[in-house]
């Protein structure tokens, strides 16, 4: 399979997995390289929020870093952009403008969702 065959299947699981977050809840990018069957490719996660389109239904803003915070955009104002999309989901930011992760990450329980095999 070619680089860029297996790019384009993993930026779709990627995309279904962001899909499934709940309203009000956030997602690490390594965990949703995790469920995507690419354990340790958090930065995949990563490159493939970047190359959605403008107007996307992904809900992007659900993704944060491993310690909650919103990462740095090239775009200037995204960060901004997705903490408001945030808040007015219910998630709270802490006085480090994190999430705490222990109330408002998505937890997909043992019977939830499925890990998607990895890639080859």
């Amino acid at each position: 399979m070619s680089a860029r065959k297996r790019r384009s299947i993993s930026y779709a699981r990627i995309y279904s997995i962001i899909r499934r977050i709940p309203r009000g809840r956030v997602a690490t990018y390594g965990q949703v390289a995790r469920l995507a069957g690419i354990p340790g490719h958090a930065r995949q996660v990563g490159y493939a929020l970047h190359a959605l389109t403008d107007g996307s239904p992904v809900p992007w803003h659900r993704v944060v870093n491993a310690r909650g915070g919103v990462s740095r955009r090239a775009t200037p104002g995204a960060e901004l952009e997705q903490r408001l999309r945030l808040e007015a989901e219910g998630v709270r930011f802490d006085a480090r403008a994190q999430v705490p992760l222990a109330r408002f990450q998505w937890k997909t329980g043992r019977r939830g969702l499925r890990r998607a095999r990895p890639l080859r």
